[in-house]
């Protein structure tokens, strides 16, 4: 196992373990808007994983097959979480469509840079955007489980209004 590989899962670890403890607990009683919004804002980030295709931020040599698809992936999954934040921060009902959306795309988008990234030997290939693998996608990888969960057990259909539950923004 490469050193990516260990801080990755380690800090993947670290941040379930703080989901956990300060937010597992109040999911059930938050809304909508309260829980998905911060995600989807982190989520909006994204567009940082155009530095796969910045010189200086990677090392020459960084594989394109693993490059292009991360980089666009994320800036498409980006654009999806604005897309689903202006949606359910207006209340409006396809809030609950775009964030399924965003979260099936999102996590796949992770994952096929997973792949790509460890098939490509693109590890070393990383530089300065090392940490996005080791810090980002660890969070990024947390935030949409917590999603799926919400959007499975706690966001009902008559609650996608973000004044329809007692804690909101």
């Amino acid at each position: 196992m490469n050193i990516l590989t260990v801080n990755l899962l380690f800090s993947t670890l670290v941040f379930s373990v703080a989901a956990r403890i300060y937010l597992w607990p109040k999911l059930p009683e938050l809304s909508a808007r309260t829980v998905l919004v911060p995600i989807l804002i982190l989520h909006a980030f994204r567009h940082l994983g155009l530095m796969f295709l910045s010189p200086g931020a990677v090392y020459p040599g960084m594989p394109p097959e693993f490059a292009n698809p991360a980089a666009y992936g994320d800036l498409v999954a980006a654009v999806l979480a604005l897309a689903a934040i202006a949606a359910l921060t207006a209340g409006a009902r396809s809030s609950k469509a775009l964030v399924w959306i965003f979260n099936l795309v999102g996590t796949v988008d992770l994952a096929a840079a997973i792949v790509l990234g460890t098939t490509h030997g693109a590890d070393k290939f990383m530089g300065a955007a090392y940490w996005i693998p080791t810090f980002w996608v660890p969070a990024l990888l947390v935030t949409h489980y917590v999603t799926f969960v919400y959007l499975l057990r706690y966001w009902k259909e008559d609650g996608w209004l973000p004044s329809s539950r007692s804690s909101t923004i």
